[in-house]
């Protein structure tokens, strides 16, 4: 399972039917019938009040996160409709209109009893550009953050197979829910054909989640002592935000359209050898991919300390393994991959910061953003082009076994940006990267040398066991924003 452009999807053309939520209730038109007063997490929170603040300003923001997978044979659409509703059902936070109520962002969960789901026949389409072109516009046109229901669900049915797809805010959801919501449904939908009970694991709601976070740290102040590790990455950094150290081109305040693109950079035995090769130096498969970061970013310019945001799963283990919802802490990281240290060296630094950050994951970072830099906090973007770096090894997720019967995939899109962001998934397939930026003459030329630097960089790894030889020895330094050449790059290693 892995993540790419929607319009990279190779979906065969059939016609479409989508699954339309609404709530039986006689309080429909008002919202949920009931009491009031869940509250939303602080990622929940800020993200409705961008997209308010957008609203007002009549510059509203548009994204969404989307799952496609597989149903072999003819699709019962019954049996689908059920094991959807029954989805929607099972997870609160799906089944939430969202309020601001003094001030506060309240999450009204509607009575599960009193859903259903409308078919709807929506047409049929004789290729995949057209069908794909539906998906996208359909996709951009359904997702609003203020209003409900914050998802869209159709399937793409032919004779012999069909596609299912599901597309939601962030504001429900986060990467790792796109992997429980192939398992539930497809899980759900095999036993109802079949003629059997549903069984899934216990799946805690996010929403009791959020209260959670909201009663610990609501409360708290900047002085705070759990604010100690950002604080000194602040001083050291300069700045909340950790700037992407490459020049895109991009003027100060401005939002650009996005390029979204995705690539392997290497296929399943390369990834093996990599993962191994990682092993021997005490590191992690995402360790030894960050460290690559790190020293391409430096050898185009950057600095020989890294300096990032990372996303971090809250999840636990095991307590909200199975639950829908935006399980995010994002974190800053902070290692040391100047010029001359190896492999080995600059994994260290990697692990040594990964579990320094790791000690300090408790303060969200919506929270730490209010209290430390509220100027910045105000705003509806960040403020410049920053430094980010996720990954996921799919492999691990829920339903992984099924995945090549299954053949999921996610999809995100943002309407604009203002800088770069790349999300790196492993998977039985491979390593693949994922990266949306800004569409400017710059940052093509940025991202496109870096990201092939990157791939000979990770491949050199598999390959060598390590960096070919100091780093240092390979290039002088240039100037920041610098062009890198791919081809001498490829020479050096």
């Amino acid at each position: 399972m892995r993540q790419f452009p929607l319009e990279m999807h190779q979906v065969a053309p059939g016609r479409v039917v989508e699954w339309r939520l609404r709530s039986t209730a006689a309080a429909e038109a008002g919202g949920p019938d009931g009491p009031t007063g869940r509250r939303a997490s602080f990622n929940q929170d800020k993200h409705f009040t961008v997209a308010e603040e957008s609203r007002a300003a009549d510059d509203p923001v548009a994204s969404w996160l989307a799952v496609t997978f597989e149903v072999a044979g003819r699709l019962d659409e019954d049996a689908l409709s059920r094991a959807l509703l029954a989805f929607v059902q099972r997870h609160e936070v799906l089944r939430c209109a969202f309020r601001r109520l003094a001030g506060e962002l309240a999450c009204e969960p509607f009575d599960p009893a009193e859903l259903a789901l409308d078919a709807e026949e929506v047409g049929s389409f004789a290729t995949s550009e057209l069908l794909r072109g539906f998906l996208a516009e359909r996709f951009k046109r359904s997702i609003d953050t203020l209003s409900w229901p914050l998802f869209t669900m159709g399937a793409v049915l032919r004779e012999d197979s069909a596609t299912v797809y599901l597309a939601f805010d962030h504001i429900v959801c986060d990467g790792m829910s796109m992997p429980i919501v192939v398992n539930e449904v497809l899980t759900a939908y095999e036993a109802l054909c079949r003629g059997e009970d549903v069984e899934l694991p216990s799946a805690p709601s996010y929403l009791d989640f959020a209260e959670e976070q909201r009663r610990r740290y609501l409360s708290i102040g900047a002085d705070d002592e759990r604010l100690g590790y950002w604080k000194s990455f602040i001083g050291r950094g300069g700045s909340f935000f950790p700037r992407f150290p490459l020049d895109l081109g991009v003027e100060p305040g401005r939002m650009y359209p996005i390029v979204n693109e995705a690539s392997t950079l290497l296929d399943a035995a390369e990834a093996e050898v990599f993962e191994k090769t990682c092993a021997t130096v005490d590191g992690k498969p995402f360790m030894g991919v960050l460290a690559a970061v790190a020293v391409c970013l430096r050898e185009a310019g950057g600095p020989g300390v890294y300096r990032g945001l990372m996303p971090v799963s809250e999840r636990g283990r095991g307590t909200w393994a199975d639950s829908v919802g935006w399980f995010v802490n994002t974190m800053p990281i902070e290692f040391d991959a100047s010029p001359g240290r190896d492999f080995a060296q600059v994994m260290a630094a990697v692990r040594a910061g990964f579990r320094e950050m790791i000690g300090h994951i408790d303060v969200p970072f919506v929270r730490a953003w209010e209290l430390l830099a509220p100027e910045e906090f105000a705003a509806r973007s960040w403020p410049y082009p920053v430094n980010f770096f996720s990954y996921l090894d799919m492999r691990k997720c829920p339903g992984a076994e099924r995945h090549e019967d299954w053949r999921p995939a996610t999809h995100v899109w943002s309407a604009r940006a203002n800088g770069a962001c790349s999300w790196f998934q492993r998977d039985t397939a491979g390593l693949h990267m994922n990266s949306l930026y800004v569409d400017t003459p710059a940052a093509r030329r940025t991202m496109g040398d870096f990201q092939e630097a990157l791939r000979l960089t990770v491949q050199e790894i598999a390959r060598s066991g390590g960096f070919r030889r100091p780093i240092a020895l390979t290039a002088p330094r240039r100037p920041a924003g610098t062009p890198l050449d791919v081809a001498s790059f490829a020479r050096r290693r």
